[in-house]
């Protein structure tokens, strides 16, 4: 049943109402922080801009103290509140979630490293335009992931997932064209290994999006979908509507 249908404003207690209300918020704007440090990675490195790169390194910082907030209030919640039913998945879809988002972060600041090297190194290096590419839609799936999240949408959660498949198959024919470029020309090893770097980082970022969206079916649906095939739990929304 979808929590929003089940209501989580139909407490006795208000304060217990506003205390959802203002944990989902936080997971939110933890969201926001998050997709603008991944874009601002992506500017550093596809235009070796060392000074956007330099502040997605301390953005990392904010991000993780966004995580400590957010999971203290929600042990809180759990210890005093003791929640149930929606609730309670709600709460510990929460929990979940900033942990792939502060993750999301630490790829995000991998990036801007690699972005400052490559800067330091001086001539750009083959495959930044599968990097762009690359990174322009791992970023589409952290946007849609977080809206599926506000709008308690699992059917839009399954379709992140079947992006991710996307993303694994243009990392791994990028990975290979790049390993090729090197055994061509051995003196680009360097500044392809950190191009390599950061479209693992993308890579990883990609596979904390599907994260998420498994955890919002979760949080709509009950059903934990982490190892089912995509097929099966395109079913099993399917039956559950």
């Amino acid at each position: 049943m979808n929590p929003q249908a089940e209501g989580h404003g139909d407490h006795i207690s208000k304060q217990f109402n506003s205390e959802l209300e203002d944990v989902k918020n936080q997971l939110l704007e933890m969201g926001g922080a998050v997709e603008q440090q991944l874009a601002d990675a992506l500017v550093a490195m596809t235009s070796a801009d060392t000074g956007i790169a330099a502040e997605v390194l301390v953005q990392e910082d904010v991000i993780d103290s966004m995580e400590i907030k957010i999971d203290e209030e929600c042990n809180l919640i759990l210890a005093r509140r003791q929640p149930a039913a929606s609730d309670l998945r709600l709460v510990l879809t929460i929990i979940k979630t900033v942990r792939d988002l502060e993750r999301i972060g630490d790829e995000s600041s991998k990036i801007a490293r690699m972005a400052i090297k490559l800067a330091e190194q001086g001539d750009y290096p083959e495959g930044i335009v599968e990097f762009r590419h690359l990174g322009d839609r791992v970023a589409r799936m952290v946007n849609l992931t977080l809206d599926a999240f506000a709008r308690y949408d699992a059917k839009s959660a399954l379709e992140i997932a079947h992006d991710d498949l996307v993303v694994d198959n243009e990392y791994g024919s990028a990975m290979r064209s790049l390993i090729t470029y090197m055994m061509e020309d051995p003196r680009s090893i360097s500044r392809m290994l950190n191009l390599l770097w950061a479209l693992r980082a993308l890579e990883r970022i990609g596979d904390h999006a599907k994260n998420i969206s498994e955890h919002v079916i979760y949080l709509v649906k009950g059903m934990d979908v982490r190892h089912a095939p995509l097929a099966n739990i395109a079913d099993q929304l399917s039956e559950s509507d």
